[in-house]
Order: structure tokens, then C-alpha cells, then sequence
């Protein structure tokens, strides 16, 4: 168990925040398995990874589809013995442009549910006897500032915007202290980080508050690298515990 390995989902995008994560933690020694929906999404970014000198391999993993979890655990179990860290990054932003909790379509709320939400729950399941086999191992959920909207809504009343993707993010958040309490009796911890308004999409504009993922991907890394009797259950925004 020399080489700590680390699986990042969605991570599909050259300038995306999983890709980010994914190159931070190889340039601290990891090996990462990077994963997205295609194989051959995964095998440019590997292919990226390695032409820097980092280690890494590739993987078809689709958060909507439960069925490929066992299989994607084997293969690490055959492969690698166990699993140092797990970023459950991918999402879906449905309902971008709905302003309203009674204008939702139940196509967004369960595409929301299923990705950003169930997928991270069962695959954490799946992987669990690879987490455990690791020394110290860490699982971070990426969560957003729109659960805001659900976590404060007595303070802040009012409609929630892309109501299906914050419900999804603000029920991440409670998942995440779910699981940690799950893996209370063992080295396993299992936190949320909100990484901020992230230009990811730079075609579409940048805020001026916007951060480049390379910045976000900073605090997802301290998270999957927090040492021996860190929190678990909790949320991290800017590298500080917000919850």
C-alpha cells in the first residue's frame, strides 16, 4: 500500500474542478483514477495528466447509473487493494433558470436527485470496503452556496432559484453527516466543501467574483488531505468549517 489512490467523478472537462482536483492531488503523490461519462473523456484527461509526469488512470463512471458501481469497485480492488480518497464531484444543474420551487419539472428533480445526491450516496457504499482498507481514508462532496437558499430560509424567506439543484446540494450537505456518522468507529472522514462561484465555463462570462478552478480546487484538496482527528460532517467554504 505504498501509493495512496485517489477517484475523482466528474471529471470529464480540460478546465473543469474535478480535472483540477484530479492534477492537485497527483502533483502531492496520488495516483488518481479520473472518471466521467465517456471512455474516451477519461483517457484525454489521463492522457493529460501523464504527459505532466503525473500518475493516473481512467475510467467510464456515470453518477446517474448505480449499476456501474460495483464494477468500477472491483476494478480498484483488483488494481489497487484500496481507496485513499474519494471526490465526488460530479453534478447536474438542471434547472438553471428556474426561479421558482412551484415551476420545477420532476425531470430536473430527479436528474438533480439522482447525480448530485444518490449517485455520491451509493458509490460511497460501493467503495466502503476499499475505504476501509486504506490507512486514513478521506471522502469529500462538493457542494455549492445555493444550499444556502434551503439551509437559511427562515432567516432569508423568500423563492429559492434552480429549486431542484439547491434542495439536491443542501441535501448533500446533510448526506455528508449522515455518512460521517456512518463511519464514526473508523479512520474513514467524510466532509463537504463549498467551492465558490467557479469559472468553469469561462465561454459564458466571467463575475467578478468568480475563481478559477485551480483556486477551488485548493480547499478540495485540503479536504482530502486533512490529517488524523480532523472534523468529519462538516461543510469547509474557503478553507474554513461554515458548518
Amino acid at each position: 500500500m505504498s501509493q495512496k489512490i485517489a477517484l475523482v467523478t466528474g471529471a470529464g472537462r480540460p478546465g473543469g474542478l474535478g480535472m483540477a482536483t484530479a492534477r492537485g492531488l497527483a502533483q502531492q503523490g496520488f495516483h488518481v483514477i479520473v472518471t466521467s461519462r465517456s471512455d474516451a473523456q477519461s483517457a484525454a484527461q489521463v492522457q493529460a495528466l501523464q504527459a505532466e509526469g503525473l500518475s493516473a488512470e481512467g475510467y467510464r463512471l456515470d453518477l446517474g447509473d448505480p449499476a456501474e458501481f460495483g464494477r468500477a469497485a472491483e476494478r480498484i480492488r483488483a488494481a489497487h487493494g484500496h481507496l485513499d480518497v474519494l471526490i465526488n464531484n460530479a453534478s447536474v444543474f438542471p434547472d438553471m433558470n428556474t426561479g421558482s420551487a412551484l415551476d420545477v419539472s420532476i425531470e430536473h428533480v430527479q436528474a438533480a436527485f439522482d447525480v448530485d445526491v444518490i449517485g455520491p450516496w451509493l458509490l460511497t457504499v460501493a467503495l466502503r470496503p476499499l475505504l476501509e482498507a486504506a490507512p486514513a481514508a478521506r471522502v469529500v462532496n462538493l457542494s455549492s452556496g445555493a444550499y444556502q437558499q434551503i439551509t437559511y430560509l427562515d432567516q432569508n424567506p423568500g423563492d429559492v432559484g434552480a429549486p431542484a439543484y439547491s434542495f439536491a446540494k443542501h441535501t448533500l450537505n446533510v448526506l455528508t453527516k449522515m455518512l460521517a456518522a456512518a463511519f464514526h468507529d473508523t479512520s474513514v472522514l467524510v466532509n463537504a466543501v463549498d467551492p465558490g462561484r467557479v469559472d468553469t465555463h469561462p465561454e459564458l462570462g466571467t463575475d467578478d467574483e468568480d475563481v478559477p478552478p485551480t483556486e477551488a480546487a485548493k480547499w478540495v484538496v485540503a479536504a482530502a488531505t486533512l490529517p488524523a482527528g480532523s472534523p468529519s460532517g462538516a461543510i469547509f467554504a474557503d478553507g474554513e468549517r461554515v458548518g
